[in-house]
């Protein structure tokens, strides 16, 4: 298998190199030696964004989930904040 792990300035000037790998599995660039980004396929790319698509609750399922009981919500007790300069 090849490399997963690149350093800025190696992603930098192997560039095409990088994207190739990223077709076959997620790249990541280190920056100072702390992971920066992940460079991923579009393949996975497009399988993630259906995927988080499809577990997101539509606005509707959201409204949905209100309390229905004509309950009241808990209120905390806040000092108001003094407006003069």
């Amino acid at each position: 298998m090849g490399r997963s792990n690149w350093s800025v300035q190696d992603a930098k000037n192997r560039f095409s190199e990088v994207v190739e790998a990223a077709r076959r599995a997620p790249q990541t660039v280190t920056k100072h030696g702390k992971p920066a980004v992940v460079i991923i396929g579009v393949a996975e790319y497009e399988r993630l964004r259906h995927l988080a698509r499809a577990q997101a609750p539509s606005f509707a399922e959201l409204l949905l989930a209100m309390p229905q009981d004509d309950g009241e919500f808990p209120r905390h007790e806040v000092r108001m904040r003094d407006l003069d300069p």
